[in-house]
């Protein structure tokens, strides 16, 4: 668990802020076992780089980049109907939301079914405070980061959830700064 002075103070972040999420991220980390100093302080630096520090519940970018990719699912004929139905594309419909960004058909349907959700035709529920949480801490499960964190491998983690090292040094700087308010 973390409280809200060190989840405040570890990401410089304001006190009002952080008390909006900590119960949400508390109880995700307690659902599914991120239950370890360093499991906390990768989770946490890990979805503060994600939704940066909890402002941005989905991906800024248009969702173009991911309108053809297959790996993602985003080229079944489901997820572009749905999308075709919203009036959006499928990359567009399907790019990340939540606090480790959900992104595209496939993870968006299986995060749904693991949370008992629709987020194939409703995809921002994962912009719900304890959506976003339960999406990150579901996605951390689906991964076993949990292992990777017990042996303090931030790179690893980073790829698994970003697939390159995208943002990697402020990802190390929050992570550092975590584990210092928790006292590890």
């Amino acid at each position: 668990m973390i409280t809200t002075h060190q989840l405040s103070n570890g990401l410089n972040i304001p006190l009002l802020s952080a008390g909006l999420w900590v119960d949400h991220i508390n109880y995700a980390m307690l659902k599914y076992e991120i239950n370890t100093s360093l499991r906390i302080a990768h989770f946490i630096a890990q979805i503060a780089h994600e939704s940066g520090n909890f402002i941005f519940m989905h991906e800024l970018s248009s969702g173009i980049e991911y309108d053809n990719r297959a790996d993602l699912g985003n080229t079944k004929h489901e997820a572009i109907a749905v999308a075709k139905l919203h009036g959006k594309s499928v990359g567009y419909w399907f790019k990340g939301h939540g606090l480790i960004q959900i992104t595209g058909y496939d993870n968006h349907k299986a995060c749904g079914a693991a949370l008992g959700l629709d987020l194939v035709d409703n995809p921002t529920q994962l912009e719900i405070p304890k959506y976003a949480a339960l999406s990150a801490g579901w996605f951390w499960a689906t991964h076993h980061l949990n292992l990777l964190a017990d042996s303090d491998l931030l790179v690893r983690i980073t790829k698994s959830i970003n697939g390159g090292t995208t943002g990697l040094e402020d990802r190390r700087l929050k992570l550092e700064s975590i584990k210092k308010a928790l006292g590890i």
